[in-house]
């Protein structure tokens, strides 16, 4: 099969809603001294050909890092499916040459350089549809590499069968998933409450520095 850096279209995933951090966007609270979405465009920028960033909202505020910003095309924010979903759709607008987007979340500072990688060997490994991370035996669905060619299925799914948790419309496909260890550092460590960050701060001290 083959999966070449150019045909990958990373989607940053960052349509949430942070209640738990008390509103507004995570990937933009500091991290040592940085906006968590830019340690996240650094760890994800050399394993893609391109990058969008999945945001509702104003999108100006999302400016100064140059990058193309999609609305949810799905009305209500559904939840992070929607967000797959609409990297799909943008992939298939402004880069038809691409068959996969990487989805990842921006409130996940440590995410791993080789993840297209690993998802890549383990979907031809596996012959399988599409693939996922896990950390420590827990999956992270969010985290994945998806076939463009699934957006109408998904579409369907969302808007047709109410699908809304990422789980329930992977079982109906062969999901393979890439296991990281989850010591010292979960590379999938996400900054949800204000504690978070204070955590992150010690680890990327420590490990990152």
């Amino acid at each position: 099969m083959g999966i070449e850096t150019e045909e990958v279209v990373g989607v940053l995933l960052a349509g949430g809603q942070s209640r738990r951090m008390g509103g507004g966007d995570k990937s933009l609270r500091c991290l040592a001294g940085r906006p968590i979405l830019e340690h996240v465009l650094e760890r994800v920028r050399g394993q893609v050909g391109r990058l969008v960033l999945n945001a509702n909202g104003d999108p100006e505020r999302f400016a100064a890092y140059g990058l193309p910003v999609a609305e949810d095309i799905v009305e209500g924010q559904p939840g992070p499916l929607a967000g797959v979903l609409t990297g799909m759709s943008w992939a298939q607008e402004n880069a038809p040459d691409a068959r996969w987007i990487l989805t990842v979340a921006t409130d996940a500072p440590f995410v791993p350089t080789d993840l297209v990688v690993r998802l890549r060997e383990v979907i031809e490994r596996d012959n399988a549809d599409l693939g996922c991370a896990s950390s420590g035996g827990r999956h992270h669905p969010v985290i994945g590499l998806w076939p463009v060619a699934l957006a109408g299925a998904l579409k369907a799914a969302i808007e047709t069968d109410g699908i809304r948790k990422v789980d329930r419309w992977t079982a109906g496909y062969r999901l393979a998933l890439v296991d990281y260890p989850d010591r010292p550092v979960d590379p999938f460590f996400n900054v949800n409450r204000p504690e978070d960050i204070k955590e992150a701060e010690i680890l990327y001290k420590k490990y990152f520095t």
